[in-house]
């Protein structure tokens, strides 16, 4: 997959016009198609030039996982060998009051990851490499073909960190919003991050109206040190100064992600201390009970203790949705995705 300007570049090189940039990303994002060689208006040469240089499609498909909730999670087989997984979440308009025409798209950005959040296990087999623009971008076109349905809405909250790997992820951000490329809307997308400070500042100064959301956690310094490895090196006070500084650029409001976690940080004081923090910036908070994962031992919280917690974040003005999971039976859940196909433990 090409961003405009790197089309551009290579057909300087070659001589030709600049009307050819259209043309050619007329063929990849508009017609969808699989090979150079389809490109029927293009010189052999030019052709040849770019499939050497530029795969179309650089992932391959392997398997899918359905889950009783229609929510499919796909594991696609990367140039090198290794592989990525990608979830597509349908609408649940009778749950949430989402649009029964939205289709969610969690995309990864990484395959494994580095920052080691204590409930998620992706992390657990750490970090391998970045994927490359084309790769993330590829992810979308694939779920749409595998689907037959529109991809409308996109978070970035897949496998691996989506800052640590920033210019991929800009690059990608552009092919996706612009009219040349997929054209889906920025306010569609949101990117999650576990609170990469000088990163989150940096996507604040793109042009597009993209959306943020942070793997919060912990509510305190000492809660979130246990969770969010990521804290030592941007502990809260740092972290919620950047989101101020995002808030003076983008518009959309801050989402923290919360899981609730038993005994961890799901007591009623952490839930007035992350009121707190909320309404300092102005967040909504999205809670999300733990979701059981191979080899971690923590435990969600009982419904009560769930809802009772959501109560003090609404009690005091704080926007908060309580979210029941999606996908849990295929680990395609938040936090739950994991190639096991790599260790062999998958089956098709």
């Amino acid at each position: 997959m090409l961003a405009k300007a790197q089309v551009a570049e290579v057909l300087a090189e070659h001589g030709q016009p600049a009307y050819r940039a259209g043309q050619i990303l007329d063929w990849i994002y508009r017609k969808r198609i699989r090979s150079w060689d389809q490109m029927s208006n293009l010189p052999e040469s030019l052709r040849s030039g770019f499939a050497r240089d530029f795969p179309l499609r650089p992932l391959t498909y392997c398997l899918t996982k359905g889950s009783r909730d229609t929510t499919r999670k796909y594991l696609l087989e990367l140039p090198d060998g290794r592989y990525v997984e990608t979830v597509l979440i349908p609408a649940s308009p009778a749950l949430y009051g989402e649009r029964s025409d939205r289709h969610t798209l969690c995309v990864s950005s990484q395959v494994g990851c580095a920052y080691g959040c204590r409930f998620c296990a992706s992390g657990l087999d750490g970090f391998t490499r970045n994927l490359t623009a084309g790769e993330i971008v590829s992810q979308i076109i694939m779920a749409e073909e595998l689907s037959g349905e529109k991809v409308n809405n996109l978070v970035f909250m897949g496998m691996g960190e989506p800052l640590a790997n920033f210019r991929n992820l800009s690059t990608a951000l552009e092919i996706i919003t612009a009219d040349w490329g997929l054209n889906i809307g920025a306010r569609r997308i949101t990117v999650s991050t576990s609170g990469l400070v000088p990163q989150i500042k940096k996507l604040a100064e793109i042009p597009q109206q993209i959306r943020l959301a942070i793997s919060l956690h912990g509510p305190d310094d000492e809660t979130r040190d246990q969770i969010m490895p990521v804290n030592r090196k941007y502990p809260i006070e740092e972290l919620f100064g950047a989101l101020r500084f995002w808030n003076g650029r983008k518009k959309q409001k801050i989402t923290l992600e919360y899981i609730l976690i038993d005994g961890v940080n799901a007591s009623p004081g952490h839930a007035a201390l992350l009121a707190k923090r909320a309404a300092s910036i102005k967040a909504k908070v999205n809670l999300i009970p733990y979701n059981t994962v191979d080899g971690l031992a923590w435990k969600r919280p009982g419904d009560r203790a769930c809802r009772a917690f959501q109560r003090v974040l609404t009690s005091v003005g704080v926007p908060a949705t309580l979210r029941l999971e999606k996908g849990h039976d295929i680990d395609a859940a938040c936090g739950q995705l994991r190639l096991k196909k790599e260790r062999g433990l998958a089956t098709d």
